[in-house]
Parts: structure tokens; C-alpha cells; sequence
């Protein structure tokens, strides 16, 4: 693998010199994006705030620190702008996030797989329907609060890399990024080392009302966190079979596969314990025959997977070679073997990982950098000759 550039060789976008960019500052009514609009300010840019209407009916409020993209959020992103001294607007894209989010997000747990919509919202709508719509209107660039750093190196590529602070990084839900939408793309929060609380004074020192508003948590279309009830909802229950892998043997029921996720332990409803005494976990979930399968949690560890649609963080595709590769958005680095194999990545784990569900997103690092990111589409596991 080809190593880092040295720091001193590349600075953050956001630190460069320069005329003033015209940035389009996405304001969510929370405290990271309303001090990121603040800092662009700050930095001599020209910032116009704008709140994503990405609901259909958002005359709802915020419960406790869930849910976002509610009315209660919009008068909040505005208030913000206003002390910041920047034009706000609200644009409504409730039916393309509708379409590309939300619809995407139910027929992947209809199909058994387990998607993350914070990608696919990063990938469609923020980096594509809303940078399309500010470039269109002359911005330079779209500016969030996640916690990433875009760098430009000296030969004028750019690159994504994680934030500064890992444990606020959020370059794995970033990793969809192509060349172009790093181009235009600035994360004023990502190249400092700050704690939560500092940004949260930050804000209070700036005079921003959301200084101590909570952090938005799950999925902001699922304002109460019951993803199993809203996708009962939308897609009916179902009833079918709990199933034992090692025997086969029906040992519970369930209301709709859609209701699980590989690696899942707590709310299985089964009737007795395995022989061994042991908890079981999701090992497979089949939306063709409504069936979920459980066993120990051995037969969790994969070894390999394959995933489609790679998306690549610059110009070139990653050359075969060793990687760390992250899998969740709060989980941890383990290094891998990827190769691109006919349009599709192939990866091998040094050592077995466990619960990992087709639709999940893999990403790619070469160090800090992040080399671009593909979803799960089958895996092999450590016990088994076949692949789920």
C-alpha cells in the first residue's frame, strides 16, 4: 500500500487560504452544525444556512434525544443562523429523502439484509441532492458538523480522513463520497481536538441556544427508536418460524423475519434454552420462507465477505493489497486483504469478525485515509462451507 502523505505535505480544506468559498451551511437544529456554520463564518466564508426538510409531517417534537427533522429542529437551525448573522432557508426534500432513504431503508429489511440509512442519506441526499441544488445556484461547497477532514495534498487531489478526535469520528458514514463531492465538501469541526463539551461551550460562548440541546440518536425517521414497529407497520406482520440450525428443529415463533438482524440475541421469543446451556444468536434470515435461524455465538465468526456497488474516496479504485476496514458506525478497526474482483470487492479477514449482515456497509482505510466504502452482499463463515 502506498503510505500517507506526512502532515506537514497536506492541510485540512477547511484551514486553506485563499479567496472566500460561497458555502451552503446544512443546518440540522443541532449544536455540531450550528458551530459549524458559525466557524465557515469565521473563516471568511460566504454562509448561507439551510434546513433539509426531509419529513412529510414533522408537526411532531423531538422525544427525548431521538428523532431530528422535526419542527422543533427548524426553528432551532433558524434561531442559530440568526445569531450567527447568516441568510436561512428551508428547503423541502421530504419526497426525495422519502424515496432514497426511507423506502430503500424498509425494502433491504424486507429482503433480509440490514441496511444503515445515515449513509444513504449522506450519499443521496445531502452530497447529491442538496450539493446538486447548491452548485446549480452558484455555492462552492456544503458544509456539515460531522466529524471527518477533508485534505487537499499538494498535487490538487483531495482526500477524506478521520477526524482528528476518533472517538467523535464520523468518516465511516461519510465513506460514499466520491471524488467530485470531496471537492465540495467542508467539515469545519473535523481537524480539531475537542471534546463534546468543548463544543458545547463553544456554542454557549457564541450565544447559540442549542448549546446543551441533546444529540439526535437512531434512526431520525423513527422518532420513538421502535424500528421493529414502524417496519410492522409498513410492511404488515408475518408470522414464521424460529429455527435451529444445528437440528433444524422449530423452536419459536416470530411477527416478520424484517424484525431481526444477524448477530441479534435479545427478543428471539424461544421456547427452551439450547442443549449446551448457551445463548443463541441470528445466524441467517430467510424473507423467502419467513424463517429466522439461531445458533451459538461460534457460528457467528465470518472469515470473508463479498460486497457490490464499491464507492471509491478519489480518482482510483483501491489496488489489492491489506486495509483495516470498519463495519458499524461505532465499531472498531480489523484488518483485511480487498481486492476488486470483477466490479465487486472481495475481503478477507485476518481474524474472524463477528455479526456481520449483508446490506451493512464496509469501509476501507489506508491509515487515517479513507479509500472508499461497498455494501455487504454475502459472507463465509468460519464453520461453515457454505455462505449465508
Amino acid at each position: 500500500m502506498t503510505e500517507n502523505l506526512p502532515r506537514t505535505a497536506r492541510l485540512p480544506l477547511a484551514a486553506l487560504g485563499g479567496p472566500p468559498l460561497r458555502v451552503l451551511a446544512a443546518m440540522s437544529g443541532g449544536v455540531d452544525s450550528a458551530v459549524a456554520a458559525a466557524r465557515a463564518v469565521e473563516a471568511g466564508h460566504d454562509v448561507t444556512g439551510v434546513h433539509l426538510a426531509l419529513s412529510a409531517n414533522p408537526q411532531s417534537f423531538r422525544t427525548g434525544a431521538r428523532g431530528c427533522c422535526t419542527i422543533e429542529d427548524s426553528r432551532d437551525a433558524r434561531r442559530a443562523a440568526d445569531v450567527i448573522g447568516i441568510p436561512f432557508y428551508v428547503w423541502d426534500l421530504a419526497e426525495r429523502f422519502r424515496e432514497d432513504v426511507v423506502e430503500d431503508f424498509i425494502a433491504e429489511y424486507e429482503a433480509g439484509r440490514t441496511p444503515n440509512p445515515c449513509l444513504r442519506c449522506n450519499e443521496k441526499i445531502k452530497f447529491a441532492a442538496l450539493l446538486d441544488k447548491a452548485l446549480a445556484l452558484g455555492f462552492d461547497a456544503v458544509c456539515t458538523g460531522h466529524y471527518a477532514t477533508v485534505v487537499l495534498n499538494e498535487d490538487g487531489t483531495r482526500e477524506l480522513h478521520r477526524a482528528s478526535d476518533m472517538a467523535k469520528d464520523q468518516s465511516y458514514v461519510l465513506g460514499v463520497l466520491d471524488e467530485k463531492q470531496l471537492a465540495h465538501a467542508l467539515f469545519p469541526l473535523g481537524d480539531t481536538l475537542t471534546t463534546k463539551e468543548e463544543i458545547r461551550a463553544e456554542a454557549e460562548e457564541r450565544g447559540l441556544a442549542v448549546a446543551k440541546k441533546p444529540d439526535s440518536h437512531d434512526i431520525c425517521f423513527i422518532a420513538d427508536g421502535d424500528t421493529q414497529g414502524f417496519l410492522a407497520n409498513r410492511l404488515g406482520k408475518a408470522e414464521g418460524d424460529i429455527v435451529d440450525e444445528a437440528t433444524g428443529e422449530k423452536i419459536g415463533s416470530h411477527d416478520g423475519a424484517f424484525g431481526f438482524t444477524i448477530g441479534q440475541r435479545k427478543g428471539l421469543r424461544i421456547g427452551h434454552p439450547a442443549a449446551d446451556g448457551k445463548p443463541r444468536y441470528v445466524l441467517d434470515i430467510s424473507p423467502v420462507n419467513n424463517t429466522v435461524t439461531v445458533g451459538p455465538a461460534e457460528a457467528l465468526d465470518v472469515t470473508a465477505l463479498t460486497a457490490i456497488r464499491p464507492r471509491w474516496c478519489g480518482s482510483t479504485a483501491a489496488a489489492p493489497g491489506t486495509y483495516t476496514a470498519q463495519l458499524r458506525a461505532h465499531g472498531g478497526e480489523t484488518e483485511v486483504f480487498a481486492e476488486l474482483v470483477d466490479g465487486e470487492l472481495r475481503v478477507r479477514f485476518e481474524e474472524p469478525v463477528r455479526g456481520v449482515a449483508p446490506g451493512q456497509a464496509i469501509v476501507l482505510y489506508d491509515g487515517t485515509r479513507v479509500v472508499g466504502s461497498a455494501t455487504i452482499a454475502t459472507t463465509t463463515r468460519a464453520t461453515a462451507a457454505t455462505t449465508v
